[in-house]
């Protein structure tokens, strides 16, 4: 199932969807019945895609359960910038875990919930990366196990963004962080660690496992209707850019999440009970390159002397997804359709990368070290 066959526009603040299509081919954000889950008053930065991933999916989760929802959040960005004391921005029953146990959080009201006979209420789960694929993860695997009636979603950022972005089990190699620097030979973030959520979600062959990005509003939305279509647990992860963590522009935000997925970085599929069901095609192909210098985190792959070693790697592994997924997109399936997928506004990919101010870039990891301190 890939429910993105009309693009999706935004004007402004309020404005979002295409209002002139037949109500039925709207967006949920579109729609004036949507629930507005996470209203405006919130402090994310500008350009979060972490913002636009929560906004999306709430809001059809909303709509899938009538209204009847409870969400429980880990510590991070989305639980920060959401809700500075005395504030909120939720316009749902709304819980704030500690980092590292929003699964079990979860897990316990939908335990109280069916103690009190209200099988009628579902709960949500949510974590950025940090709070899923590390801290969170001993839970995480818990209520997979289990069976509990949770749908849990990431928002994967790919690093510990409110404490300074320092690496995550998500980060992905020969990227940029505080703790993982490219000093000397050595790339950035080291290649050969980390895990993959998905594939370890769907190797507990719970009912319903996805992944999505914040391009494809419909196509996220489809699932996280699908996934509420389901009892036990559910796991959703949604790739969301963070402009400060990555060093790239507000404006480049849905370019990226349009783009990881063109290069093969980032698979998005379904998978039900441990197998895949359906993936998202690639309709037009584009190198790794194309994604990397939109990022400062790469900078230090392109500079006098390029790292083209470290840049076949990371093409290694996206063309590796692509076989290991059936990625690319056959006639059929629309390859010789016209436009480019990854084009927006009318801009080139193919630009040249921002120049890097070091020691401006230096100042601002120790800022953001000395303001935030270490994940815990």
């Amino acid at each position: 199932m890939v429910e993105q066959r009309i693009k999706h526009y935004q004007t402004g603040t309020f404005v979002v969807g295409n209002r002139l299509l037949d109500p039925e081919q709207r967006s949920i954000q579109a729609r004036m019945e949507r629930s507005n889950t996470l209203t405006s008053g919130h402090r994310a930065c500008q350009g979060c895609g972490e913002a636009l991933g929560a906004r999306y999916t709430l809001d059809a989760a909303m709509r899938a359960t009538g209204g009847k929802l409870i969400a429980a959040n880990a510590t991070g960005c989305l639980e920060v910038f959401s809700t500075p004391f005395p504030e909120s921005s939720w316009q749902l029953p709304w819980i704030h875990s500690l980092f590292g146990n929003a699964p079990a959080v979860a897990t316990g009201v939908a335990a109280a919930l069916k103690v009190k006979g209200r099988d009628d209420i579902r709960v949500v789960g949510q974590a950025g990366d940090g709070g899923t694929v590390d801290i969170g993860f001993a839970c995480l695997s818990g209520m997979f196990e289990r069976g509990d009636d949770v749908l849990f979603v990431c928002y994967d950022n790919e690093a510990y963004m409110n404490t300074g972005v320092q690496r995550s089990g998500a980060t992905p190699p020969a990227a940029r962080t505080a703790n993982t620097k490219p000093v000397g030979d050595e790339p950035g973030n080291v290649f050969g660690q980390g895990k993959n959520v998905p594939l370890i979600a769907m190797a507990h062959e719970i009912p319903y496992v996805a992944t999505a990005t914040v391009a494809e509003p419909r196509d996220l939305e489809a699932k996280v209707e699908r996934a509420m279509e389901f009892r036990g647990p559910r796991y959703i992860h949604v790739f969301v850019p963070c402009p400060l963590g990555w060093g790239s522009a507000s404006r480049d935000t849905i370019r990226l999440a349009r783009l990881v997925k063109e290069t093969g970085l980032f698979p998005v599929f379904e998978a039900e009970h441990g197998g895949v069901v359906a993936v998202s095609k690639i309709r037009r192909r584009v190198p790794v390159t194309d994604y990397l210098k939109l990022q400062r985190r790469y900078a230090h792959l392109f500079g006098e002397s390029p790292r083209t070693d470290v840049i076949e790697r990371l093409q290694a592994g996206a063309d590796r997804n692509i076989e290991r997924f059936g990625l690319l997109a056959t006639e059929d399936e629309g390859a010789t359709l016209p436009g480019v997928a990854t084009d927006l506004a009318g801009e080139s990919v193919d630009e040249p990368l921002r120049p890097v101010d070091t020691e401006a870039e230096s100042n601002l990891m120790r800022l953001l070290s000395e303001t935030h301190g270490s994940p815990r």
